[in-house]
């Protein structure tokens, strides 16, 4: 049997990347009997029936890493989280949704900030202060002058990396940028709705390098975190961690209105970022919000 990776799946048929080419293949009905789903990103072995028109059976997966929900997909190992300065505005709860949902799978982290040169000064410099406090790596990048671009592409090498950020934020005018061969349709940001049309349809595993992969995903504008119990949604906020030890319940302390709370009295000091733990606070309301309804 010949291995590959799922790349694209287009109804009952799947487009597997191998070392002899691209194959399309269909799954044995076993899958389908043992309810087995097939995602993009995923290893398998596959028989060739067709080494001419490239047709071929899907035999078996091997197992994965990890398995990403929305949007689904396999194996993968970075987030690249993209967000423009401006047009569309940067949205701190939606990257710290995604930085959560990055964390809880293990994923490598990169920000990404596009349209540098729309920033006024301000805006760049606050989010750089930030998410680089927190330990995150940060790149800013401009489409007029390339700034930083080698840089950014640097960090996709021997990753599948799903890049996932709002619509308009440049994600498809980036990865074009990859390869000649790409050719991902992009649009502009309505003026009526403030962000980006969605241009991207599925998710489709493109190959950058010779072990390396980029995931373009459909634009999000939410990302529901209900399946993380709120008493864990601290553990995903890194800053978090040297204070929280030291809280007078430091075991069950949600760092929310509890006496003694040292991640509240760091946040007040501005050792910790005010905007992270106002995300925090939103993100913990609203999973509780959600715990309550699934109890009604």
């Amino acid at each position: 049997m010949l291995e590959g990776i799922i790349t694209k799946a287009i109804s009952s048929f799947y487009s597997v990347d191998t070392e002899e080419g691209v194959f399309i293949c269909k799954a044995r009905g076993l899958f389908k009997n043992k309810k087995q789903s097939l995602l993009v990103g995923d290893k398998v072995n596959i028989v060739i029936t067709d080494n001419v028109s490239k047709d071929g059976i899907i035999e078996k997966i091997i197992p994965r890493t990890n398995i990403l929900i929305r949007p689904s997909i396999a194996n993968v190992s970075h987030a690249l989280l993209f967000f423009s300065i401006k047009n569309p505005d940067p949205n701190l709860s939606l990257i710290d949704r995604f930085i959560v949902l990055a964390q809880e799978q293990q994923l490598k982290i990169t920000l990404c900030f596009s349209k540098v040169d729309l920033d006024d000064g301000i805006r760049l410099q606050k989010l750089l202060e930030i998410y680089k406090k927190v330990g995150y790596p940060v790149i800013s990048i401009s489409t007029y002058d390339n700034k930083n671009l080698e840089e950014l592409k640097n960090t996709l090498k021997s990753h599948i990396t799903v890049i996932a950020g709002p619509s308009g934020a440049g994600k498809s005018s980036f990865i074009n940028t990859l390869s000649q061969n790409f050719n991902i349709k992009t649009n502009s940001v309505s003026s009526k709705i403030g962000r980006g049309r969605h241009t991207t349809r599925h998710v489709e595993l493109m190959r950058i390098g010779t072990d390396s992969w980029i995931a373009d995903t459909p634009g999000f504008s939410s990302l529901s975190l209900s399946h993380i119990p709120y008493t864990e949604l601290k553990e995903y906020f890194l800053e978090f961690h040297d204070y929280d030890l030291n809280c007078k319940f430091s075991n069950t302390c949600l760092h929310y209105k509890e006496p003694d709370c040292c991640v509240i009295n760091a946040v007040k000091n501005k050792e910790i970022s005010l905007e992270r733990y106002q995300s925090y606070l939103q993100l913990l309301e609203e999973i509780k919000e959600t715990e309550r309804r699934k109890s009604w």
